[in-house]
């Protein structure tokens, strides 16, 4: 048998200690960023960024082509590309029929990512987030 286990006064020592240590451990510990879909800490997370940060013009979508933030497009994870859709924003009634020429990760909670125009189009500048409903008008090939 260990001192700890004889001496209570020990013992509660030891508890305190392993305690303190591992709600220490538990605090440093990482965690995915949004991990929990959380409107308002994601609408004010959008908010803090300027449209300069999110901006990948130029870069390739995975369709191939190159991406302009100012187009009316989106991502959506399983989505044929070219298919047409209209995304309404469920808070204002306002509409845009976008272009699927992207894929977004598996991993992501939303059901689509737009572009900035379409954001703009939406009123979803101010928010980064919004209900939408989504609606395929004719689908890609």
């Amino acid at each position: 048998m260990d001192k700890a286990s004889r001496n209570p006064r020990r013992f509660k020592h030891y508890l305190a200690l392993l305690t303190i240590i591992s709600l220490f451990l538990i605090g440093c510990s990482s965690t995915q960023r949004f991990s929990k879909e959380d409107e308002d800490s994601n609408s004010r997370y959008e908010r803090s960024k300027s449209s300069e940060e999110f901006d990948n013009t130029g870069l390739e979508t995975t369709n191939g082509e190159i991406y302009n933030m100012y187009d009316l497009t989106a991502a959506h994870k399983t989505y044929p590309f070219n298919t047409i859709v209209r995304v309404t924003n469920l808070s204002t009634g306002k509409s845009v029929r976008l272009r699927i020429n992207d894929r977004m990760p598996d991993y992501n909670p939303r059901i689509i990512d737009i572009s900035y125009g379409a954001a703009i189009k939406l009123d979803m500048l101010t928010s980064g987030i919004a209900e939408v409903k989504l609606e395929v008008l004719k689908w890609g090939k």
